[in-house]
């Protein structure tokens, strides 16, 4: 009864006029970001999180959380009319929903990704209500070595489950803890990296980091990029499916629901490895897997379930345990700080009304996604045919107006544009800067608990591994070290990322 009493006060937090509101900003944003092409949700809302200052936390924490999922559904229209995935997760949407477009059943295609993300959505959105509680009741019983531990094993497995090098992402994690250091040292007081630059006192900007690295960088990866507008814009044919797609998708729906509600808990996971890994079932598990690559329409429905379900379950770890597993949860941590709050598993108790109505308006948004997907492709398609080239300048001026407004001081605007710089060398190197920002924003977190454990012990390292949480974390941190050096494990983790 407890869990239908939450929800009660979480819908009636939700139905205010002024939360609905934010929540449909939020997913017309997220929508919108998801069909232009290059700009993500992690890029949109580190832009937007200076303007969040003067929105009450609620609002703020809603309209945040309709853009990140939101993103998922508008991400698959331009992967399936254009070939131009609109996010990371739609890379695999657009192998086969660019060829069921070309064949003249874009309307399907459409069809199928918008059906399986709302039924990923809504049923995610479940488990997060199911699992909340107890996990947050769990969360209670950890300590600063459990919580050091926790993180350990987070970064490794943010480190396991990257796209691309092993070796690169440890680089871009260890980075990111070492620039977590850059500060005040809070137990002595004691100015550390700051190279006397009163403005670093308090350490690298959150924000400035987040949106040099992801928003200027991506803006300038896809200046680079041609501007191949070639689409089949006119070949939207009837949304309805056959009896025959019908029994090929739903099943599709389920697996890749069951594989994105999982995966996108795990550290590091999220919708980009949970599209990934639900293309890779369904091409192994179909039936026709000599249609896939070519048309196949579990191609399509099997990864928009999973990138929806991912989106939405990677709120668990963060408002149970207060552990972004993801980049974008990363940028939510930045934004309920921003707030006073401290995620964790006391959002729970001492703030109910934001923690469950967060919960309700999931349900809500996903209802409005669908109904402002399905009738408005047409708008959306328009919208692809204005050129970057125009849109690019006025994304800067907001992302400057946005740095400048947090501190009011240029040199936040200077810091941004020079890890606008950073990421676009990531970019060239091949780098992902979702690790770095992990690092980031947990390093500071890992210090203070780790020397906070050994305080407690009186400088006695043996306190990981003698409480018993803390060890179970550790191992379980060692044996995803090992296992995924194993041999057949590395050829398997190479072949889920191909991307062409």
């Amino acid at each position: 009864m407890d869990l239908f009493t939450n929800l009660a006060l979480g819908f009636d937090t939700a139905f205010t006029l002024q939360n609905l509101m934010y929540c449909l900003i939020g997913c017309i944003l997220g929508t919108l970001i998801g069909v232009l092409p290059g700009l993500g949700p992690i890029a949109t809302i580190a832009m937007l999180l200076p303007a969040t200052y003067a929105l009450p936390p609620i609002a703020a924490l809603i309209m945040l959380a309709g853009i990140y999922y939101g993103s998922q559904y508008g991400g698959s229209t331009t992967a399936i009319l254009l070939n131009i995935p609109g996010e990371t997760s739609s890379v695999v949407t657009a192998i086969d929903g660019y060829q069921m477009a070309r064949n003249g059943r874009a309307g399907v295609a459409l069809f199928t990704a918008g059906m399986g993300s709302f039924f990923a959505g809504c049923v995610a959105t479940l488990v997060l209500a199911a699992f909340a509680a107890p996990l947050s009741q769990l969360a209670f019983k950890f300590g600063p070595a459990e919580y050091f531990s926790l993180m350990v094993l987070g970064l490794i497995g943010a480190v396991v489950l990257a796209s691309g090098s092993l070796i690169k992402a440890i680089g871009m994690i260890i980075l990111g803890l070492l620039m977590g250091l850059i500060g005040t040292d809070v137990n002595s007081g004691v100015s550390r990296y700051a190279f006397d630059i009163p403005e670093l006192s308090d350490g690298i900007g959150f924000v400035s980091v987040a949106m040099g690295v992801f928003g200027f960088a991506e803006i300038m990866g896809n200046l680079e990029k041609s501007g191949d507008d070639e689409g089949f814009l006119n070949k939207l044919t009837s949304m309805v499916p056959t009896k025959n797609d019908l029994k090929r998708m739903v099943p599709s729906i389920l697996r890749g629901t069951t594989i994105g509600s999982v995966l996108g808990i795990l550290p590091g996971g999220g919708a980009a490895l949970a599209a990934f890994g639900a293309y890779s079932v369904e091409k192994k598990s179909s039936k026709h897997s000599h249609e896939f690559g070519k048309g196949a329409i579990e191609g399509v429905a099997g990864p928009e379930a999973a990138n929806n379900a991912a989106a939405q379950t990677s709120f668990i770890p963060l408002l149970t345990l207060g552990i972004p597993p993801n980049a974008v949860m990363a940028l939510m941590v930045g934004a309920m700080t921003i707030h006073n709050i401290q995620p964790g598993p006391q959002v729970m108790t001492s703030n109910p009304a934001l923690f469950w109505g967060l919960i309700a308006s999931m349900w809500i948004g996903n209802v409005m996604l669908i109904l402002l997907n399905l009738p408005l492709i047409g708008i959306w398609v328009k919208l692809l045919k204005i050129p970057y080239r125009f849109l690019y300048p006025a994304i800067l001026v907001f992302c400057c107006i946005g740095v400048y407004t947090v501190n009011n001081t240029v040199f936040d605007v200077y810091v941004t544009a020079s890890f606008g710089l950073i990421g676009y060398l990531f970019f060239k190197l091949g780098c992902e800067p979702p690790p770095l920002l992990l690092g980031f924003v947990l390093g500071p977190m890992m210090e203070e608990n780790f020397r906070r454990a050994l305080l407690l012990s009186r400088g006695d390292f043996s306190t990981f591994v003698t409480r018993p949480l803390s060890l179970g974390l550790l191992i379980a941190a060692a044996l995803l070290v090992v296992i995924v050096a194993l041999p057949a494990v590395k050829k398997t983790r190479e072949e889920a990322f191909v991307e062409d």
